[in-house]
């Protein structure tokens, strides 16, 4: 039977889930950041910029999960406004722009409701706690680790923004195995997406546990014939009595 030191979580649909609709608060997004553009004096076709903007995240998103590679947003956003006319822009003000972009989409995100109860068990349980979260903006992940109070914790939050390198590619699950010094097999990591946590932990050696509260069952059906988890749960609170389980109570 299995017994783990450290559980490994992802964040997006697996810690904090999203209530809005994405289409619409994209939309929003992208003319805050517009707006706090003109702020800054830029002028330029506000249409034709975010609608290249746009275009340039869509097919980032295509490419990264491909390759696993991690550009980031600010890349994307430095891209385009060098084709708008503006090149050389000062992170700073690259910076203040995506976060005008993405304090829409943060008002959306909301804790589980049976995330902090989780996570203070498994603390008191003595595990150790890290997060890997696929993101473009390292920024805007550890502003919603904050705005869900999730941060005390976790003793290591990685993202692919900050780190170069996506899930499920194992390198970056090798980053948290080496913080701890602990072996594949002492790790367990759980997540909503099967192409990502799910496959990445079997990369890396570790128990895989799949959340499905809020996995796109279109998507699932389709990766579950290449990609089968170790265990599977519907809520978080379901973890604690499968750790339980596992460990023969030894936790």
């Amino acid at each position: 039977m299995p017994t783990f030191d450290a559980i490994i979580f992802d964040l997006g649909s697996t810690l904090i889930h999203f209530d809005g609709k994405w289409d619409q608060v994209e939309s929003r997004a992208d003319q805050a950041l517009a707006y706090k553009l003109k702020e800054f004096g830029f002028e330029f076709d506000w249409a034709d910029c975010l609608l290249l903007f746009r275009n340039k995240l869509e097919k980032y998103f295509e490419a990264r999960d491909r390759n696993y590679i991690e550009h980031t947003t600010q890349v994307i956003l430095r891209d385009t406004l060098t084709e708008c006319g503006y090149p050389g822009v000062s992170e700073q003000v690259n910076r203040n722009a995506l976060k005008a972009f993405y304090r829409v989409s943060q008002a959306h995100w909301k804790p589980e409701s049976d995330a902090h109860a989780t996570l203070n068990e498994l603390k008191n349980r003595g595990y150790r706690l890290g997060m890997i979260s696929n993101a473009a903006d390292d920024a805007d992940v550890q502003s919603l680790v904050d705005q869900a109070r999730l941060r005390p914790y976790f003793d290591k939050i990685l993202t692919s923004a900050g780190e170069g390198i996506r899930k499920p590619d194992e390198r970056i699950f090798n980053k948290l195995l080496d913080h701890w010094r602990l072996a594949a097999s002492k790790v367990a990591m759980v997540g909503d997406m099967l192409s990502a946590d799910i496959l990445g932990a079997r990369n890396a050696g570790m128990f895989a546990v799949w959340i499905r509260r809020h996995a796109d069952p279109e998507i699932s059906q389709r990766d579950l014939q290449y990609i089968q988890p170790d265990a599977v749960i519907d809520t978080l609170s379901e973890l604690l009595d499968l750790l339980q389980e596992l460990s023969g109570d030894q936790k």
